[in-house]
């Protein structure tokens, strides 16, 4: 069938319909969508989904919850035909199932859509925005939100350990969301976060990312200029400062804006920060005078940042200072995010979601300052659509300077990419080795695990960087120290 004789959607059945019985997700094991499924659940609909590659552990959540995953998509997984069907952002216009949904003319929605409109209508929406640290930060303020008492709904791109999930429904007025600025579905190319009708934003920082979907940096910057503009007059947008970019956009804000940052100027800041004994301690500052003494397990400047931003909203709604105090530093953290996976033969080894080059040099230092002393070895897997070309190529090569030794794994080319414009871990290896670093780069993650059991003694750190499974490198580096 030639594309211009293929059904398409029809944009006037792109709605929620009234009291849908039976919901159907097509890409349900991705990370949101089999959240989605367990949100959709948990409020009594009838669910079940499709997707290409079902496995664990989301195939395992899914069964779990009891919740029928049809592997494949086929057109026969809308019978019996659903209520409504909503379809993941890796679903392409020419999938089959897609093409049979049309054909079919059953009501649809996307993700973001059915976050909107069935979950965030009528709470508090706190929508956590920005290039870097979104999924920490959201972590936090959902995590001291219910340590509070005052159960948030919440969905998140990673899973928070007080809850051992990504997702919750929530009594409470409050629905904090992580606002990914990645697009929508095939047929809505805005970026997700436009649908998340936000009270209260964060926004923690605007970069370049997301080569695949945004041509340069404008198109990034107007992505989150549109978030501002969406801002109701009522409401409060607070943003981290230290960025020129987003002093830019909240110039055009249409509501109250809450600054916070390193410089002591902005509303809220911090000073004497310290690490020790698995904690990270600063003095908050208030409008440049200190306002109370905090701790937090997570280490670095970054964290420090992230900790400000939760602060100044749970300020804006009301929350006590000794609460504050008192949830913070009781914060176990978000899994993925600087996670120490085991320690084996005295080596620590931590996994952490870091690929953009200004989170690999925030989260190195970090953990070099939290661990001084100790070699730290940093295990890098290019992965993402940016980082495997060569647009961050040379920052890649100023990133580093924290870790002593740095392992980088060859990526699998893009397809459809030109070769030269792919990155290289040949030449970022030489790059850093230029600059007196230790450097290796390797074609396979078995090739990393044999340097490494060569290499590694007792009191080294090793911080694995990735935003995939990295063949389960973490774990079967752990197996293999312990000699199993």
């Amino acid at each position: 069938m030639s594309q211009s004789s293929q059904p398409l959607l029809d944009p006037s059945l792109n709605f929620f319909p009234t009291d849908p019985r039976h919901i159907h997700l097509m890409g349900v094991c991705g990370t949101g969508m089999g959240a989605m499924a367990g949100l959709l659940r948990r409020a009594g609909y009838t669910i079940s989904g499709s997707d290409a590659q079902v496995y664990p552990p989301m195939s395992e959540y899914l069964a779990a919850a009891g919740i029928e995953v049809l592997e494949g998509y086929h057109p026969g997984n809308l019978m019996p035909r659903p209520d409504l069907v909503v379809v993941g952002n890796v679903i392409r216009r020419d999938n089959p199932e897609a093409l049979e949904l049309a054909r079919l003319g059953i009501p649809y929605v996307s993700f973001p859509q059915i976050l909107g409109d069935k979950f965030l209508a009528n709470k508090q929406s706190l929508v956590v925005a920005g290039t870097h640290g979104k999924t920490t930060t959201a972590s936090l303020l959902a995590t001291m939100l219910a340590g509070a008492g005052l159960d948030p709904g919440f969905m998140i791109g990673g899973i928070v350990k007080a809850f051992g999930a990504n997702f919750q429904l929530g009594e409470g007025e409050y629905f904090v969301v992580e606002g990914d600025e990645y697009d929508t579905a095939f047929f809505d190319k805005g970026p997700k976060f436009l649908h998340y009708r936000p009270q209260i934003a964060i926004l923690t920082s605007v970069e370049f990312d997301h080569a695949d979907i945004y041509a340069d940096f404008e198109a990034v910057k107007a992505a989150f200029a549109r978030l501002v503009a969406l801002m109701p007059k009522d409401g409060v947008l607070v943003a981290c400062f230290d960025d020129p970019v987003i002093r830019q956009l909240c110039d055009q804000a249409p509501c109250k804006v809450v600054s916070y940052g390193v410089d002591h100027r902005w509303d809220w800041s911090f000073q004497d920060m310290a690490s020790s004994a698995g904690f990270t301690a600063f003095s908050l500052l208030r409008q440049g005078l200190v306002a109370g003494q905090f701790k937090s397990i997570m280490p670095g400047r970054h964290n420090v940042l992230n900790s400000l931003a939760v602060l100044a909203v749970l300020d804006e709604i009301g929350l006590d200072s000794e609460v504050m105090c008192r949830e913070l530093a009781a914060f176990q953290g978000v899994c993925r995010r600087q996670e120490v996976r085991g320690v084996a033969a005295g080596i620590t080894v931590i996994d952490d979601f870091a690929h953009h080059p200004t989170a690999v040099n925030e989260t190195l230092a970090g953990l070099k300052e939290a661990y001084g002393g100790q070699r730290l070895v940093a295990v890098f897997e290019p992965r993402t659509n940016s980082s495997r070309r060569t647009i961050f190529q040379g920052r890649y090569a100023e990133v580093f300077a924290s870790a002593d030794e740095v392992v980088i794994k060859e990526p699998d080319p893009l397809p459809g990419v030109a070769p030269e414009d792919h990155f290289s871990a040949a030449r970022l290896a030489s790059d850093l080795e230029a600059r007196g670093q230790q450097a290796a780069r390797f074609q396979d993650t078995d090739s990393i695990l044999e340097h490494l059991g060569a290499t590694l003694r007792p009191g080294d750190v090793v911080a694995i960087l990735s935003n995939g499974g990295f063949d389960n490198i973490h774990q079967r580096l752990l197996d293999s120290l312990q000699g199993e």
